[in-house]
């Protein structure tokens, strides 16, 4: 079974992390550096994917900004979306040459990790032809924006655990206006603790794309991400 190693960066700002996935990317692709899972919880951030842009922002760049909302153009699929506190964002960068899968393949199983994280604490998620995600009969739980470069693939899925809506509100979120967002707290009679989801949810990537997960300590985190580590 091929090893993944699991990266929990905790609450983190978007560009730090932005330019980790990178790093590690072009690392992947030179086959320095294993398949890594990052596993974290985003500041107020909105980005703009590929098929998104200035227009899908409903309060003005420099408004968000005095918020304290960072605004990023990347490169992966999709339009803009919202990461904040209490979303579980998982960022995998594999070489889907060694999974064996391609991309539409790879969408699906991330579309999978989230519905059998629901499905862990009782609440029944689905796929909807054609709009990429988990959703609830209430509305869309998890989102995908991925970016696959040399097989190798950057982004990846956040899942409402417990999230704030609010930050929905200052977009068109994934082209779709008046998009219903619900959190998978909102959907269960239990009440939830992030760690126990983001357990749950690398339980299920684990199942679902046939890897060995292997958690780095908080020290070996550290000494892993030194340019040595990465070297």
């Amino acid at each position: 079974m091929r090893r993944c190693l699991v990266l929990r960066l905790g609450r983190v700002p978007y560009g730090p992390v932005l330019a980790l996935q990178r790093a590690l990317h072009t690392k992947r692709r030179a086959q320095t550096v294993p398949d890594v899972l990052l596993s974290l919880e985003h500041e107020p951030v909105i980005t703009l994917g590929r098929d998104g842009s200035a227009r899908d922002l409903l309060v003005p760049w420099e408004e968000l900004r005095k918020r304290g909302v960072e605004v990023f153009e990347v490169e992966r699929g999709g339009g803009a979306t919202y990461h904040g506190p209490g979303q579980l964002v998982l960022y995998p960068v594999l070489d889907l040459r060694f999974l064996g899968i391609g991309l539409r393949e790879y969408v699906w199983r991330l579309e999978e990790v989230m519905i059998r994280t629901g499905s862990a604490f009782g609440a029944e998620l689905f796929r909807r032809p054609g709009q990429p995600g988990a959703w609830h009969a209430r509305g869309k739980v998890g989102f995908l924006g991925v970016h696959v470069r040399g097989w190798v693939t950057l982004h990846g899925l956040a899942f409402n655990v417990d999230l704030n809506p609010h930050g929905f509100a200052w977009i068109v979120p994934c082209g779709v206006p008046g998009l219903p967002v619900v959190s998978l707290q909102d959907l269960v009679d239990q009440e939830l603790s992030f760690a126990a989801v983001e357990d749950a949810a690398l339980r299920a990537f684990a199942v679902v794309f046939g890897v060995e997960v292997v958690e780095l300590s908080g020290a070996e985190v550290r000494a892993w991400l030194s340019p040595s580590g990465l070297g």
